[in-house]
């Protein structure tokens, strides 16, 4: 992730209207995140930190979050130690990951001091310290021998600086010091030469800088020209312009699938078409809308992931039962030749005696009269070998019958379960999961587990508009699919889905109105984007008024028929369907 010393900056500067503002309330809602509210003139801030490996951070938040009944011991130091303290200054010492927090607070003793949060962000190395006196008072995070050799953190010991390479401040350092430093540099791709020039810079933004110097094309460190280094020391003062100004641009850059990848304060155009950008107005909101919605989904897969084993286990269990089927209904493809025995040793009763292990007999029923030997049990009389092989065939007639319709509904139940699949691999919310598992349940996949409390409301179908003003409607699951399609569809409207593809239902509310072919073709890609060809090359999506959409008798949920359809062949497209949603 891109929090590095230069975004660090960027939060320090939205921060210092913080100073003069006392604290409020201390929480701790987790072992590795505090949250800090601070009173001033203009109301009351809520600063959060993080010295969680895979999320550090600082910065001011607006989201609500739980806290434990009981206050951790490290919570109780902070509230003993910061409790209506004063916030005296924020430091960076250059491009350090690391803030320094000075409060002035009242001791045990009465006497004014300084209490200083430093706030480490620096990956897994992150903590959070509070130090008196330049030492260290305690640690969010102990670090002893076993842990580490060149830093301690730990109560009572003096408090260092983690080490530090000589990089450049790119803040502060002249055109020339750039020269010389790339000219020093070894033999590398220009992006990771610039990691190692300069202090508090991400891959992010160092491939930003080489991108632009490259014009997007490739460049090492003992191969760039002149040109090129004129077009990267006009970024990098570019951008140092941006920090010093507060002119930046927040962006977070997602994939095509919605999920969040990487941010930075200043635009990037690195991914050109790959990623998609969404832009916002501070740091802080940046950091709060980035990790609350990366953790979002991250809880969301966290919370299906039993549906989403229970879903295998059911898709493989389902598949080996109706590939046993199959070979048992192939191995009912001989009951002609039993019939033909049992004719055939009745025809020929005469000529054979108990005791005999085979009849040689002529088949009569071909012209030719051909001979062919008949396995006989020795033990039966003529007439029961002849009854044994009547009884085969009637067996395998009955056989291939009820497995038919066996292999027919288990097809179905595979179908059903692959759409539930698809429809958990797109839930959003936990309410998504939820309707899914009531969905299971319903369907006697899912025991119920007691309980009296009821589920949420169902959200509403995922709302889009079309560029000339149609409603679109897309169905979150099967039971809304229903809903959507055979109960809240006019008989104008026109029903979209994938062909022979598990997906969302999708309907466009026309109101009497002839829908254009743009329209349809939109509805369309949101069709394949909300199915499970949405990574293929083109997608086949069938459509018609939605008054042809019937489902059959005791069909599973989302299972339909449509009749007077047409087919459109379009290639999903995430941007298209991300601009046209509500």
């Amino acid at each position: 992730m891109a929090l590095d010393g230069a975004f660090l900056y960027a939060v320090r500067n939205e921060l210092l209207p913080l100073i003069g503002g006392r604290v409020e309330k201390i929480h701790q809602p987790s072992r590795e995140e505090v949250i800090i509210s601070v009173r001033t003139r203009s109301g009351s801030k809520k600063l959060y930190i993080s010295a969680n490996a895979g999320s550090a951070r600082v910065h001011i938040t607006e989201n609500s979050v739980d806290n434990p009944q009981t206050p951790p011991m490290f919570c109780m130091l902070l509230r003993k130690r910061l409790g209506s303290g004063k916030l005296i200054d924020i430091r960076q010492d250059g491009l350090e990951r690391i803030l320094f927090l000075d409060f002035e607070c009242v001791n045990e003793l009465g006497d004014v001091v300084t209490v200083t949060l430093a706030c480490e962000i620096m990956g897994r190395c992150s903590n959070l310290v509070i130090i008196c006196d330049g030492k260290v008072v305690d640690s969010i995070k102990r670090v002893d021998e076993d842990m580490s050799r060149e830093r301690l953190v730990l109560p009572g010991m003096k408090y260092t600086m983690p080490p530090r390479d000589d990089r450049l401040n790119f803040l502060t350092a002249d055109e020339d010091a750039i020269r010389e430093r790339l000219g020093s540099t070894e033999p590398k791709e220009l992006s990771k030469a610039l990691i190692r020039m300069f202090e508090g810079i991400s891959p992010i933004l160092a491939r930003e800088w080489a991108f632009f110097a490259g014009r997007g094309a490739h460049i090492d460190s003992d191969t760039i020209n002149n040109d090129q280094i004129d077009r990267l020391i006009f970024a990098v003062k570019r951008t140092r312009e941006q920090l010093i100004n507060g002119s930046c641009c927040f962006s977070v850059v997602s994939d095509k699938e919605g999920q969040l990848k990487d941010f930075s304060f200043i635009r990037l155009s690195q991914f050109g078409t790959l990623m998609y950008t969404k832009e916002l107005t501070s740091a802080s909101e940046l950091l709060d809308y980035f990790y609350s919605e990366r953790d979002r989904a991250a809880r969301t897969k966290q919370r299906a992931n039993d549906l989403f084993k229970l879903l295998m286990n059911l898709t493989d269990r389902t598949a080996r039962r109706i590939a046993a089927q199959r070979e048992e209904l192939a191995a009912c493809a001989g009951k002609e030749h039993s019939k033909l025995c049992g004719d055939l040793i009745s025809a020929n009763m005469y000529r054979i005696s108990k005791g005999d292990s085979a009849a040689i007999v002529e088949n009569f029923y071909d012209e030719s009269c051909p001979q062919v030997t008949i396995p006989l049990d020795v033990r039966k009389t003529p007439s029961q070998n002849a009854q044994h092989y009547y009884n085969e065939y009637k067996k395998s007639v009955t056989a291939e019958e009820k497995l038919a319709v066996q292999i027919q509904k288990g097809e179905e139940e595979l179908q059903y379960l692959e759409s539930v699949f698809d429809s958990l691999t797109r839930a959003a919310s936990e309410n998504d999961i939820i309707q899914l598992r009531l969905e299971l349940r319903e369907q006697g996949y899912v025991k119920y587990a007691g309980g009296k409390a009821k589920p949420p409301k169902a959200l509403p179908p995922v709302e889009y508009r079309s560029s000339d003003g149609f409603t679109i409607l897309v169905g979150r699951n099967n039971r809304q699919n229903d809903q959507l399609s055979l109960k809240f569809a006019e008989k104008t409207d026109i029903w979209l889905h994938t062909q022979l593809i598990t997906g969302s239902h999708v309907l466009i509310l026309t109101d009497g109105a002839e829908p254009t072919d743009k329209t349809i073709e939109e509805a369309a890609v949101i069709a394949a984007v909300n199915s499970s060809g949405r990574n293929s090359g083109l997608v086949p999506v069938d459509y018609c008024l939605a008054k042809y959409v019937k489902k059959p008798a005791g069909a599973k949920p989302g299972k339909v028929i449509f009749t007077n359809y047409k087919t459109a062949f379009v290639k999903p497209d995430a941007e298209l369907e991300q601009s046209l949603r509500v």
